[in-house]
């Protein structure tokens, strides 16, 4: 019995002391991606507000934490050199061959010390004590050891269907560092579908967005970058640790090299094909890898160019030799200029004896149509995993996703998972994991801002499975819940989050620059304004914004209108010519609502155009707004008129404009 007695007490003590010790000691730190490994100690370290480096190349690595410490929280911190005394973090560089080339270690303690056996590893440490620090004024004591699984961690944004000002392209790269994303692809060519352009190729889109003095007029005339904007965005994106993939795709999807000159089309497979009969067209590629990878300071600067190379026709032996044939020309040709060349997986559709030789390029694998994974392994390939029913969005269309489940990509999938084929984690020759938003449908009303919101969400999750892989033990929900707690990044509010709710102008003055925390406002909120009314000219502007318009009077037809980007809507609603009316505009992700003296006017939804004969149009078509012209009844295109609300300048108005109110929706 006494024996008995021990034993509970020594138990009961036992229990205590763990209970205790789990209560005091810290659970891992919230933070996307996920940290690989953590050791929790008891307590915390309050911040010094000094940074310290012991060598001199992490001093922009120290003086980026402290500019990104103030954006988050207000408060500064200094960089110095000399002995690090409480509460500072020290960034130091030591060979530790564990950590490769990304990873880090950090050790909380008294002092936080950040050691990494590269710049980049330093830099991806301070994105972590910046999320710490988010959520808390103290960091949390503990050992962490965070090696990334994979090497390629990316992004693929097409800009050849719809174009991306720098300003954006920027503010991406700083969330994507944030979240430890390193590879951004940018995809520069593309074209619409014939279908919903009158079933003629030369009516339909087709844009290339790089400046090229080799064939001046090549660049689309509603939006291109400079070779000169190029470099810049580049060389921006390294101070990131990000390396930007230039893709130029070719011998299928080029309308804009074909508009260009027409020689080039093949007649057999449209225009958005090359012929590859044609001599001229290498002629033609070559010189324009030329112009952007020859030099000593060559436009394409990185380390990657992909060079396309998906969805051509292989319906001859024929025609899948000479692809394979163009493939291996443009693959060698990268490599001459000192690259590793990319390209999209195509070689099991367009299979043949022609050899296209694997060795120094990387395959992207999105279709195990296109590239069965397997047999790519077999053959020597390297690869990236993106497969297209897991990791594709294409903005407001009816096939593949419109908004990407992010539960499937958390739970199920890590760059080991090729759609077809699961691998080793690890595998030798897993190059990494990307995702892809394609802008297939030109004209259906989304602007920046829908793409945005449609990438942030993925681009956390996806970060979380490159780096962190199948080590992830966070569970979704709790995942889903916090990170949208970290926001987007340092300095950027693409969203359009207004703070301190609500906000309030009591007279709206005409043209004067507003001094608000948003230029526009996004999604979720309600706008109102009470307008003493007096008549107004067709294209009086209430207020403007870097990318919308908000018309008291359209400059068609004279009602409350907006233009977002290139697209222009109206409510079917016009102010009286006097007397006092109050108005709302409610902006969601789908629609943009109006409410007159308190009661709904009109919801401006979502619209379906349909693909129809010219003599059916009357049948289908709703006639009040933009109509498609194109033959295939079973194709239609969903449109958009969601606004975010501009309130960076106000517009020269008769009307008196009071109360302005910006509020939760």
């Amino acid at each position: 019995m006494r024996r008995l007695i021990i034993m509970v007490s020594v138990l009961i003590a036992t229990m205590l002391s763990t209970t205790g010790a789990s209560a005091q000691t810290n659970a891992k730190p919230f933070v996307v991606p996920e940290l690989t490994q953590w050791n929790g100690a008891e307590g915390t370290m309050a911040l010094s507000g000094r940074v310290v480096v012991s060598n001199k190349k992490l001093t922009k690595t120290a003086q980026d934490l402290c500019r990104d410490y103030q954006l988050e929280t207000g408060k500064t911190m200094t960089v110095v050199q000399g002995m690090p005394g409480k509460g500072d973090i020290v960034l130091a560089i030591k060979q530790d061959k564990k950590l490769g080339k990304e990873g880090y270690r950090l050790n909380i303690s008294e002092t936080c010390s950040l050691t990494a056996a590269s710049t980049d590893g330093a830099f991806w440490g301070t994105r972590t004590l910046l999320q710490m620090l988010k959520k808390q004024s103290n960091l949390p004591q503990g050992k962490a050891v965070d090696i990334p699984q994979y090497g390629i961690r990316g992004f693929m944004l097409d800009t050849g269907r719809k174009f991306f000002p720098i300003s954006y392209l920027k503010n991406l790269i700083r969330v994507m560092a944030y979240y430890k994303m390193n590879t951004l692809q940018l995809h520069l060519n593309d074209n619409a579908f014939k279908d919903f352009f009158g079933g003629d190729w030369i009516k339909t889109p087709g844009d290339f967005r790089l400046e090229s003095d080799t064939y001046p007029g090549l660049a689309s005339k509603d939006g291109h970058y400079t070779k000169a904007e190029l470099i810049d965005l580049q060389q921006f994106a390294e101070s990131y640790g990000i390396q930007i993939i230039p893709e130029i795709d070719s011998p299928a999807h080029v309308l804009a090299f074909t508009h260009y000159r027409p020689s080039l089309g093949s007649k057999e497979f449209g225009m958005d094909h090359f012929d590859l009969e044609n001599p001229e067209v290498y002629t033609f590629m070559d010189n324009l890898f030329k112009e952007y990878l020859s030099g000593k300071n060559p436009v394409f600067r990185g380390k990657y160019v992909n060079i396309g190379t998906d969805e051509y026709n292989n319906a001859t032996e024929e025609l899948r030799e000479k692809f394979r044939a163009y493939t291996s020309h443009y693959l060698e040709l990268i490599k001459k200029y000192g690259k590793t060349p990319i390209l999209w997986g195509a070689l099991s559709h367009a299979y043949g004896r022609t050899p296209v030789n694997p060795k120094g390029a990387i395959l992207g694998m999105w279709s195990p149509f296109m590239a069965k994974t397997k047999d790519m392994k077999a053959d020597g390939w390297n690869m990236i995993s993106m497969p297209d029913w897991t990791v594709y969005t294409v903005p407001l269309a009816d096939y593949y996703h419109d908004i990407l489940p992010n539960d499937n990509i958390y739970k199920n999938w890590t760059p080991a998972s090729f759609g077809d084929t699961k691998l080793k984690e690890q595998d030798p020759q897993i190059a990494g994991g990307m995702f892809a938003l394609w802008n297939d449908l030109y004209g259906n009303g989304i602007t920046v801002h829908d793409v945005h919101l449609r990438i942030m969400p993925v681009l956390q999750a996806m970060a979380v499975k490159c780096w962190t892989g199948q080590l992830t033990t966070v569970p979704y929900d709790t995942f889903e819940a916090q990170r949208k707690e970290l926001g987007e990044a340092p300095g950027v509010n693409e969203s359009g989050y207004v703070p301190n709710l609500p906000v309030k102008i009591s007279d709206l003055q005409p043209n004067k620059t507003l001094s608000l925390p948003v230029h526009e406002v996004g999604y979720g909120h309600k706008i109102s304004f009470s307008i003493d009314c007096k008549p107004e000219q067709k294209g009086t502007i209430l207020t403007t914004g870097p990318d919308a318009t908000f018309y008291l009077s359209d400059p068609i037809s004279g009602k409350l209108g907006f233009q977002r980007e290139a697209y222009f809507d109206h409510f079917d609603y016009a102010l009286p010519k006097e007397g006092h009316v109050e108005i709302t505009i409610e902006n969601t992700s789908s629609a943009t609502n109006l409410y007159v003296n308190g009661q709904l006017k009109e919801k401006l939804e979502q619209i379906r155009f349909y693909v129809v004969k010219p003599t059916d149009k009357a049948n289908h078509m709703p006639g009040r707004t933009w109509q498609l012209d194109a033959y295939e009844p079973e194709r239609s295109m969903r449109y958009q008129r969601a606004l975010f609300f501009p309130v960076q300048k106000t517009g020269n108005f008769n009307s008196r404009v009071t109360n302005l109110t910006i509020d939760k929706e």
